[in-house]
Protein backbone atom coordinates (compact mmCIF):
# COMPACT_ATOMS: atom_id res chain seq x y z
CA UNK A 1 0.00 0.00 0.00
CA UNK A 2 2.89 2.44 0.61
CA UNK A 3 4.23 1.16 -2.22
CA UNK A 4 1.63 2.65 -4.93
CA UNK A 5 1.24 6.08 -2.31
CA UNK A 6 4.89 6.35 -3.24
CA UNK A 7 4.32 5.83 -7.10
CA UNK A 8 1.65 8.39 -7.39
CA UNK A 9 3.80 10.82 -5.40
CA UNK A 10 6.38 10.10 -7.80
CA UNK A 11 4.43 10.32 -10.89
CA UNK A 12 2.55 13.80 -9.35
CA UNK A 13 6.12 15.58 -8.95
CA UNK A 14 7.17 14.45 -12.93
CA UNK A 15 4.34 15.67 -14.44
CA UNK A 16 4.30 18.69 -12.06
CA UNK A 17 7.96 19.31 -13.72
CA UNK A 18 7.00 18.61 -17.43
CA UNK A 19 3.73 20.99 -17.11
CA UNK A 20 6.44 23.73 -15.38
CA UNK A 21 9.04 22.88 -17.67
CA UNK A 22 6.25 23.35 -20.73
CA UNK A 23 4.65 26.32 -19.21
CA UNK A 24 7.78 28.51 -18.69
CA UNK A 25 8.46 29.01 -22.11
CA UNK A 26 5.82 31.30 -23.10
CA UNK A 27 5.75 30.46 -26.97
CA UNK A 28 5.14 26.75 -26.65
CA UNK A 29 1.57 26.79 -26.17
CA UNK A 30 1.00 28.90 -29.05
CA UNK A 31 2.84 26.06 -31.98
CA UNK A 32 5.33 25.32 -33.68
CA UNK A 33 4.55 28.22 -36.22
CA UNK A 34 5.44 31.00 -33.59
CA UNK A 35 8.78 29.80 -32.96
CA UNK A 36 11.54 31.92 -34.04
CA UNK A 37 14.19 29.35 -36.12
CA UNK A 38 16.86 31.76 -37.23
CA UNK A 39 19.62 29.76 -37.58
CA UNK A 40 23.08 31.51 -37.79
CA UNK A 41 25.97 28.90 -38.84
CA UNK A 42 28.52 31.21 -37.83
CA UNK A 43 28.06 30.54 -34.44
CA UNK A 44 27.62 26.43 -34.41
CA UNK A 45 27.09 25.17 -32.21
CA UNK A 46 24.91 27.48 -30.27
CA UNK A 47 26.51 28.05 -26.77
CA UNK A 48 23.71 28.44 -24.30
CA UNK A 49 24.60 30.68 -21.40
CA UNK A 50 23.22 31.41 -18.12
CA UNK A 51 23.41 35.01 -17.12
CA UNK A 52 24.24 35.60 -13.59
CA UNK A 53 22.61 38.76 -13.23
CA UNK A 54 19.28 37.38 -13.10
CA UNK A 55 19.81 34.91 -10.65
CA UNK A 56 18.15 35.76 -7.51
CA UNK A 57 19.58 35.56 -3.68
CA UNK A 58 16.47 33.89 -1.73
CA UNK A 59 16.79 34.17 1.70
CA UNK A 60 15.09 30.79 3.56
CA UNK A 61 11.89 31.20 5.13
CA UNK A 62 11.80 34.81 4.04
CA UNK A 63 12.17 36.92 6.77
CA UNK A 64 11.25 33.91 9.32
CA UNK A 65 14.30 32.62 8.37
CA UNK A 66 15.42 28.53 9.35
CA UNK A 67 14.08 28.06 12.46
CA UNK A 68 12.04 25.51 14.43
CA UNK A 69 8.02 25.25 13.73
CA UNK A 70 7.86 26.93 10.25
CA UNK A 71 6.74 24.58 7.78
CA UNK A 72 9.33 24.99 4.27
CA UNK A 73 7.75 22.52 2.25
CA UNK A 74 4.55 24.74 2.14
CA UNK A 75 7.07 27.63 1.69
CA UNK A 76 8.82 26.47 -1.34
CA UNK A 77 5.44 25.71 -3.00
CA UNK A 78 4.72 29.33 -2.48
CA UNK A 79 8.05 30.73 -3.01
CA UNK A 80 8.53 28.85 -6.44
CA UNK A 81 9.52 28.31 -9.10
CA UNK A 82 13.38 28.67 -8.67
CA UNK A 83 15.77 28.18 -11.14
CA UNK A 84 19.08 27.28 -12.33
CA UNK A 85 21.67 29.65 -10.67
CA UNK A 86 19.56 31.09 -8.19
CA UNK A 87 21.34 31.47 -4.63
CA UNK A 88 19.18 29.73 -1.53
CA UNK A 89 20.54 31.91 1.58
CA UNK A 90 20.19 29.48 5.01
CA UNK A 91 20.16 32.26 7.91
CA UNK A 92 20.10 30.94 11.43
CA UNK A 93 21.61 31.57 14.71
CA UNK A 94 24.72 29.69 15.60
CA UNK A 95 24.95 27.88 18.68
CA UNK A 96 25.28 30.02 21.97
CA UNK A 97 24.07 29.91 25.83
CA UNK A 98 20.75 31.50 24.96
CA UNK A 99 19.83 29.36 21.54
CA UNK A 100 20.06 25.67 22.76
CA UNK A 101 18.43 24.56 19.69
CA UNK A 102 20.97 24.77 16.75
CA UNK A 103 20.00 24.11 13.69
CA UNK A 104 22.26 22.88 10.54
CA UNK A 105 21.47 22.42 6.67
CA UNK A 106 21.44 18.72 4.91
CA UNK A 107 21.29 17.37 1.92
CA UNK A 108 19.35 14.45 1.12
CA UNK A 109 19.67 12.11 -1.31
CA UNK A 110 16.27 10.94 -2.47
CA UNK A 111 12.47 11.59 -2.39
CA UNK A 112 12.35 8.46 0.15
CA UNK A 113 15.26 9.76 2.15
CA UNK A 114 13.51 12.99 2.49
CA UNK A 115 10.04 12.18 3.21
CA UNK A 116 11.26 9.49 6.18
CA UNK A 117 13.60 11.75 7.20
CA UNK A 118 16.38 9.62 7.09
CA UNK A 119 19.88 11.32 7.20
CA UNK A 120 22.06 8.29 7.21
CA UNK A 121 23.40 8.95 3.68
CA UNK A 122 22.21 12.57 4.13
CA UNK A 123 25.12 14.80 3.13
CA UNK A 124 26.09 18.14 5.88
CA UNK A 125 26.29 21.37 3.73
CA UNK A 126 25.71 24.02 6.75
CA UNK A 127 27.06 23.29 10.15
CA UNK A 128 25.63 25.45 12.77
CA UNK A 129 28.22 27.68 13.12
CA UNK A 130 27.62 28.71 9.46
CA UNK A 131 24.05 30.60 9.26
CA UNK A 132 24.98 33.74 11.15
CA UNK A 133 25.64 37.10 9.72
CA UNK A 134 25.05 37.41 5.92
CA UNK A 135 23.72 33.10 6.03
CA UNK A 136 24.81 29.92 4.33
CA UNK A 137 24.65 30.05 0.77
CA UNK A 138 23.68 27.33 -1.36
CA UNK A 139 23.58 27.94 -5.88
CA UNK A 140 21.20 25.86 -7.70
CA UNK A 141 23.97 24.88 -10.24
CA UNK A 142 22.50 21.34 -11.86
CA UNK A 143 19.33 20.37 -12.94
CA UNK A 144 18.39 17.50 -10.20
CA UNK A 145 15.92 17.88 -7.09
CA UNK A 146 17.37 19.46 -4.11
CA UNK A 147 16.39 17.90 -0.85
CA UNK A 148 17.03 20.18 2.20
CA UNK A 149 16.56 19.40 5.66
CA UNK A 150 17.61 20.29 9.17
CA UNK A 151 19.88 17.30 10.88
CA UNK A 152 19.67 18.85 13.86
CA UNK A 153 17.82 16.14 16.96
CA UNK A 154 18.44 12.90 15.18
CA UNK A 155 15.68 14.25 12.33
CA UNK A 156 13.30 15.38 14.89
CA UNK A 157 13.62 19.07 13.32
CA UNK A 158 13.05 17.81 10.24
CA UNK A 159 10.38 15.61 10.82
CA UNK A 160 8.71 19.12 12.93
CA UNK A 161 8.72 20.93 8.99
CA UNK A 162 12.19 21.81 8.49
CA UNK A 163 12.79 20.48 5.13
CA UNK A 164 11.74 21.36 1.45
CA UNK A 165 12.60 20.40 -2.18
CA UNK A 166 13.23 21.85 -4.94
CA UNK A 167 14.06 21.08 -9.10
CA UNK A 168 15.65 24.01 -9.97
CA UNK A 169 14.07 24.97 -14.13
CA UNK A 170 16.11 26.51 -16.58
CA UNK A 171 15.02 30.39 -17.87
CA UNK A 172 13.92 30.69 -20.88
CA UNK A 173 14.69 33.96 -23.33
Amino acid sequence: MALNHLQLLLSLVLIASILGMGMSNRDFQKGAQNWNFNFNYTNWPPRHSFPTQSSRRIIVGGSDNWRFGFNYTEWAKNNAPFFFNDTLVFKFDPPSDNNTHPHSVYLLPNLWSFIRCDLRWAKQVAKTTQGGGKGFEFVLNKWKPYYFACGESNGFHCKSGMKFFTMPMFRWY
